[in-house]
C-alpha cells in the first residue's frame, strides 16, 4: 500500500467539513476519500468496503464516535483500520476517545500540517500491521504445508519397513531387525511431533472448528488411562482413575466415598457415574488432551505413581461459565518443575531443561483446547514432590 493510493472514510454530519477534509487529503495529498455523514452510514460503508484509515468526527447525531469506534472493534473478522478522531475543542474527551479503540485524536480547527502528519503518521502504522500479517500468514501457510506434505512419505516409509520386519522380503538378521525397529520409532516420534505442529497452527490460525456433543469425561479418561496403561507397567509406576461422586460434598468424610475403577465395577455404578461427569465438546480434542497430558506424566516420572482424579466443584474459576465445574487433576511423582519453568510451560516450544523435553507444543496446544472448551489448564508443581496439571472444564 503507497500512501498515493491510500483509501480514507471521512465521517462528519457537517458536508462543509467533509469538503475541507476531500480539498485537504484528496486535491492536495492525492489520497481516495470517500464521505458519509453519520456513523449508521459509517457501519453500512465497512461492510463492504475496507479502508486504510477512518477520520471520524465525534460529536454527531444518532451514534455518536465513541459508540462507531467500539463497534468497529467489535468486528472480530475485520482487519485492522486506524481510527483518528476528530472534535471541537474543549467538548470531547480524549481518554475516552483512547479507550474506546481510536489511535488518534486531533481538535478542530486543526492545522493542516498537522493533520496531514497524523494521517501519515497512522498510515504507515496500516502499511506496518499489514505487512506483520502477510508475513504471520505466509509462516503459517508455509508451516501447514511443510507438516502436511512431511506426513505421507513418513507413513510411507513405516509400512515398507514393518513389510521388512514381517519377513515379506526375507526374513533379517536379528542386527537389521533391531535398526529397523528403531528407525520405525523414530519415524513415529517425528510423526506424533508433526501432527502436533499442524494441530497448533491449525488452532492458532483459526481454522480448528469442534465438533461439539454431549460426552462424559469419566469415560474418556477412563479410555486414555487404559490405553497408556502398558507405558506405566514398562516403568513399574502405579497408575489409577480415581472419581469421586459429584452427589457427595468436598468433605473429608467425600474423599473417603471416591471411587477407584477397577474391572469389578458395576455396570449401574459405572452408568452413573459417567453421567455425574458431563460436559460438552469435541471428543477428539479432549481426548488428545488427557492423553498429552497423562503421556507427559508417564515420560518424566521414574518411580513412584500417577493419579488422574476427578471431582466436580461449586466454585469454579472466574473465566468458566458455569455454576458447577469438572475438575480432572493428573498428579505425578515426578522431579517437580521449577518455578521459572512453570511460568512459561504452556508458551510456544517452550522445552525446559529437562533432557527428555519434546518439542515444547504440546501443552500449548492442551491449554488451547481447553480454553475452546470456555475451560482452563493450570499447573501446581514442586521440585522434588512432583507435579499436578488440572483441566477445569464446564459440567452439563
Amino acid at each position: 500500500m503507497s500512501f498515493q493510493s491510500a483509501r480514507i472514510l471521512a465521517v462528519d454530519d457537517i458536508p462543509d467539513n467533509l469538503f475541507i477534509l476531500d480539498s485537504i487529503l484528496g486535491d492536495v495529498d492525492g489520497y481516495f476519500l470517500d464521505c458519509v455523514s453519520d456513523g449508521e452510514a459509517a457501519l453500512s460503508y465497512l461492510d463492504d468496503n475496507k479502508p486504510d484509515l477512518i477520520l471520524l468526527d465525534v460529536m454527531m447525531p444518532g451514534l455518536d464516535g465513541y459508540e462507531v469506534t467500539r463497534r468497529i472493534r467489535q468486528i472480530k473478522a475485520a482487519p485492522y483500520i486506524p481510527i483518528l478522531l476528530v472534535t471541537a475543542h474543549d467538548q470531547s474527551s480524549l481518554a475516552e476517545g483512547l479507550d474506546s479503540g481510536a489511535d488518534d485524536f486531533i481538535r478542530k480547527p486543526f492545522d493542516i500540517d498537522e493533520l496531514m502528519a497524523r494521517v501519515r503518521s497512522l498510515l504507515r502504522l496500516k502499511r506496518s500491521l499489514d505487512e506483520q500479517q502477510a508475513m504471520i500468514r505466509q509462516r503459517d501457510d508455509f508451516v501447514a504445508r511443510l507438516t502436511h506434505d512431511l506426513r505421507t512419505p513418513l507413513v510411507a516409509a513405516n509400512r515398507m519397513l514393518s513389510l521388512c520386519l514381517q519377513g515379506v522380503f526375507g526374513d533379517p538378521p536379528d542386527d537389521m531387525a533391531e535398526a529397523i525397529e528403531n528407525v520405525v520409532t523414530n519415524n513415529e516420534n517425528l510423526l506424533q511431533m508433526t501432527n502436533t505442529l499442524l494441530q497448533v497452527y491449525r488452532h492458532e490460525a483459526g481454522q480448528k472448528k469442534l465438533v461439539r456433543s454431549p460426552l462424559s469425561i469419566y469415560s474418556l479418561a477412563k479410555e486414555v488411562v487404559q490405553e497408556l496403561k502398558p507405558l506405566a507397567e514398562e516403568k513399574a509406576l502405579a497408575l489409577k482413575l480415581v472419581a469421586q461422586p459429584s452427589d457427595v460434598p468436598e468433605t473429608s468424610t467425600a474423599k473417603t466415598a471416591a471411587v477407584t475403577h477397577s474391572d469389578d465395577d458395576t455396570k449401574e455404578a459405572a452408568k452413573k457415574m459417567e453421567q455425574s461427569y458431563c460436559t460438552e465438546g469435541d471428543r477428539i480434542e479432549l481426548r488428545r488432551l488427557l492423553t498429552n497430558l497423562l503421556g507427559n506424566a508417564i515420560k518424566f516420572t521414574d518411580s513412584g505413581s500417577i493419579s488422574v482424579l476427578l471431582s466436580v466443584s461449586q466454585s469454579p474459576p472466574t473465566q468458566i461459565p458455569s455454576a458447577q465445574v469438572i475438575e480432572v487433576a493428573i498428579q505425578d511423582t515426578g522431579a517437580g518443575i521449577e518455578p521459572e519453568a512453570r511460568d512459561k510451560i504452556f508458551e510456544w516450544f517452550y522445552q525446559g531443561d529437562h533432557m527428555r523435553a519434546g518439542s515444547g507444543l504440546g501443552l500449548h496446544l492442551s491449554k488451547r483446547i481447553a480454553e475452546m472448551h470456555q475451560g482452563t489448564l493450570t499447573l501446581e508443581s514442586e521440585v522434588g514432590q512432583g507435579s499436578t496439571f488440572t483441566l477445569f472444564l464446564p459440567k452439563l
